[in-house]
């Protein structure tokens, strides 16, 4: 049990990291919603076959859009991975051997 006032080892929380995990968050929405739109307009390409002449560069944005924001969000993660650092209440095996 923690002391009255003194965070629990979980809600150490670094600023810097925050802001990286918000931008990881958001790398990880625009692949989500790039996605789905992509699926919808190739969906409404192959449903409803548009003649519209705008239509044929309109209807790929999204998938060149997933294309971008995979490798974005994979070396945001990685960033976001290497900036963790165990703390010291990470060291449980070692914690361990001594009550054994």
């Amino acid at each position: 049990m923690s002391e009255p006032g003194r965070p629990l080892p979980s809600c150490r929380t670094n600023p810097a990291s925050n802001r990286l995990a918000r931008k990881v968050q958001t790398a990880e929405r625009l692949t989500s919603w790039s996605l789905a739109a992509g699926v919808a307009t190739a969906a409404a390409d192959l449903v409803l076959e548009p003649q519209a002449a705008w239509w044929t560069a309109l209807w790929p944005i999204p998938w060149y859009l997933t294309g971008l924001s995979i490798p974005l969000w994979a070396v945001l993660r990685a960033s976001e991975k290497a900036a963790q650092q165990p703390g010291r209440d990470d060291d449980f095996p070692r914690q361990w051997d001594k009550a054994a």
